[in-house]
């Protein structure tokens, strides 16, 4: 705990005699730990052999071939500037287990030490952790990483790690971080996941330029081979210093990874039907229900498997951007949002495979649902006035329709909420009745597929008069366009955690609205939910973080700042029958780190591909 204050003032006069000061005055002890959680206990204790969802036998061998989107022009993944494609891995000082909501374990560090106000963070470096070319990893290379991530990486690096005062060696092998900005009981653990970067690989090199010299890495896989934009083979590190680590057991089991480029999604699909893709995730709904329905499936070669997703799912839909002028209005929000008719387009497009999203934690204790109530009422209760009145009176729920196409009815009410904003159609096109400006805007996709479900939502948006146009991109380009928020509308998922901290100052706060390549695409600046996102980062216990966290929750949902689209509980997963994973799977992600190639399959499947 924190000293008092008159004691912080004695200086370096009070130090030989601090062994006569009472015990409680006395600087805190501080014990070395193998793992820390933000709230509550690691589930795993210091003797665990592995995580429940790897299966210590696991076979090693085998490659696994993906396909990935797009192109790539660089291997340096913590910048803005290029298309990063997959890099050499670098391990972390801690990670994480994919059943927990917040706890980390060490990987580089071989143990953590936390005081209990949290102002401060030391790890104690495993002295057999090595880079790729040997070379120890140092209390010099973390510090080294810290600062060049914050100087010269992405924005978003000096956002997320903004409370760090300092960092510095407190011992050979000891690196401390502390705190300032008051309690933040996350930094510990966001410290922990610092991607320690090899100091002298980077010395000489210029950190903020893409480059297709593959970095060197620490982790169990490094590149092996590549052709620029087009694929990239990653080999597993055979003498790995990490490999029989306890969070390392029964995972990274697949020798070879390739990745294949394609530009067009359907080719991908085409790619893996025809066998030069082994396995893949599936977005789309209808291709799930449709498109695997091959002689390959049928015969057991290809296999589709629906696994659990306890995660969060986030919200997912059309967000506005602030930055232009026609959606500053939230009633124009609103209204705009009647247009999408999900009820109808889940039956039509996608065999009712699909959940309405409305919470920006979907799916977890943390939504906001009914009224507030006790704690998330005496947290709101100081923002009336400031936040709609909705928020006290009303549980959020997005528009809905009876899934006809006939939403004659949601229409009207747009048009009323347009009318009460100043927008009236004239001669066939919604227009500000001040300005006699045309409502015109962009969708901007960078998958071909959502054009199914987008073109819909065009056509009503149509009705209203407004006159919107959706622009397909290829992924490269689209993320340089998100970067610079140029754009009016778009389709995006904003990830949600089960203990939700730090990165909210990235999606929703004032300081990161106007941070180039920040993940505030929306252009959020309002006070209350900058203070709301502060209080979730120092929540001292989980009951003030669920509370706090659905506060914000209802005040982003009555925004308007997203049209809700939908979510898939479950990962879609399809693959050619050469593989095998355990039977427990992680809660809270897919886990392929835990799959392996299994000999006798694979053996089987290519017998069957001969005959």
């Amino acid at each position: 705990m924190l000293l008092p204050r008159r004691n912080l003032l004695l200086g370096a006069a009070a130090l030989p005699i601090a062994g006569l000061l009472p015990r409680s005055m006395r600087a805190e002890e501080v014990k070395a730990v193998h793992a820390i959680a933000i709230h509550g206990e690691p589930k795993y204790g210091p003797d665990f052999k592995h995580f429940d969802y790897a299966n210590p036998d696991a076979p090693k061998g085998g490659t696994v071939r993906f396909s990935a989107l797009g192109s790539f022009d660089s291997f340096n993944p913590y910048i803005i500037k290029g298309d990063p494609g997959p890099a050499s891995s670098i391990d972390q000082l801690l990670t994480g287990s994919l059943d927990e909501a917040s706890a980390e374990y060490g990987l580089i560090a071989e143990s953590v030490e936390v005081p209990d106000d949290r102002s401060w963070v030391a790890f104690n470096l495993r002295p057999e952790a090595r880079w790729h070319d040997g070379k120890p990893i140092s209390v010099e290379d973390v510090i080294f990483s810290f600062n060049i991530l914050t100087t010269k990486g992405a924005p978003n690096y000096r956002l997320y790690y903004q409370n760090v005062a300092k960092a510095e060696a407190v011992g050979e092998r000891k690196v401390k971080f502390t705190f300032s900005g008051g309690s933040n009981r996350e930094l510990p653990v966001i410290m922990g996941q610092l991607s320690v970067l090899p100091k002298h690989y980077w010395e000489g090199r210029d950190f903020e330029q893409p480059t297709l010299e593959p970095p060197l890495g620490s982790g169990p896989y490094k590149v092996d081979s590549f052709e620029a934009g087009r694929w990239v083979v990653l080999k597993r590190v055979p003498d790995y210093w990490a490999k029989d680590l306890p969070v390392n057991v029964g995972q990274n089991n697949w020798d070879a990874i390739r990745y294949d480029y394609y530009r067009d999604p359907t080719v991908a699909l085409e790619a893996f039907k025809a066998g030069n893709v082994d396995l893949r995730q599936e977005s789309s709904s209808r291709q799930w229900a449709t498109a695997y329905e091959t002689p390959a499936k049928k015969a057991g070669r290809i296999i589709l498997e629906k696994i659990p997703d306890e995660s969060p799912q986030g919200m997912q839909g059309y967000i506005y951007n602030l930055r232009r002028d026609v959606f500053k209005d939230r009633r124009v929000r609103e209204a705009l949002a009647y247009a999408y008719d999900f009820e109808w387009m889940n039956k039509t497009l996608s065999d009712g495979q699909l959940v309405r999203t409305r919470s920006y934690w979907q799916g977890s204790e943390l939504t906001a649902t009914g009224v507030p109530a006790d704690g998330e009422l005496e947290i709101l209760e100081k923002f009336r006035g400031k936040i709609p009145d909705e928020v006290f009176t009303t549980e959020y729920q997005p528009p809905k329709s009876d899934g006809t196409g006939n939403i004659r009815a949601n229409l009207r009410k747009a048009a009323d909420l347009l009318k009460s904003a100043g927008w009236e159609i004239k001669g066939g096109a919604l227009t500000n009745v001040q300005s006699g400006k045309v409502m015109q805007f962009q969708i901007l996709l960078n998958n071909p597929q959502a054009e199914r479900s987008t073109q819909p939502f065009l056509q009503n948006l149509g009705r209203l008069g407004v006159k919107a146009q959706m622009r397909t991109v290829d992924p490269s380009q689209y993320i340089n366009l998100l970067n610079d928020f140029d754009f009016d509308m778009t389709s995006l998922r904003f990830p949600a955690s089960l203990s939700p901290g730090n990165e909210q100052r990235e999606y929703w706060g004032s300081a990161s609205a106007d941070q180039r390549g920040s993940q505030n695409y929306i252009g959020i600046k309002d006070p209350v939910i900058d203070e709301l996102v502060n209080l979730i980062v120092a929540a001292p216990d989980r009951d003030t973080l669920v509370a706090r966290t659905r506060a914000l929750d209802r005040v982003l949902q009555w925004g308007f700042y997203i049209v809700p689209e939908f979510n898939v509980p479950f990962f879609r997963v399809a693959y050619w029958n050469k593989f095998s994973h355990p039977a427990v799977t992680p809660k809270y992600a897919l886990g392929l780190d835990t799959w392996w190639v299994d000999p006798a399959k694979e053996a089987a499947l290519k017998g069957k591909q001969t005959n």
